[in-house]
């Protein structure tokens, strides 16, 4: 599934929220708001790309995700890899530790996270 960045910012909300209303979406939206059928367009769209389905409350339609959030990502990252990193995941990592300038204690926090996994993964 791909998705805009409109409907990733949506996605966001509705992830967060679990639940949402579009009188919820709107108040959500930084000024300058979207119009109501701009963030309507973006709910259809949603909807027929199978991401969200939305229940009825008398006239009133509450907005839920049927995709979780960390498989989207996930999907998202792998395609990245495979598109920009020759299906390197080593490529990705060297080029994510060497061009996005982090800091040290970001490095530690990684380094960390990777030795964990590690630990988790010896019989």
């Amino acid at each position: 599934m791909n998705l805009s960045k409109a409907e990733e910012q949506l996605m966001n909300l509705i992830w967060e929220k679990g639940r949402v209303f579009m009188k919820d979406i709107l108040a959500s939206y930084p000024e300058p708001k979207p119009a109501h059928t701009t963030v309507a367009t973006l709910l259809k769209r949603l909807q027929e790309k199978e991401a969200i389905y939305y229940e009825l409350f008398g006239n009133s339609r509450a907005y839920l995700p049927l995709v979780d959030k960390n498989e989207y990502f996930s999907k998202k990252v792998g395609s990245m890899i495979k598109e920009f990193f020759n299906n390197s995941p080593t490529q990705f990592a060297s080029f994510f530790t060497k061009e996005t300038e982090l800091e040290t204690n970001e490095l530690e926090e990684i380094k960390k996270i990777i030795e964990e996994q590690l630990k988790s993964q010896k019989p």
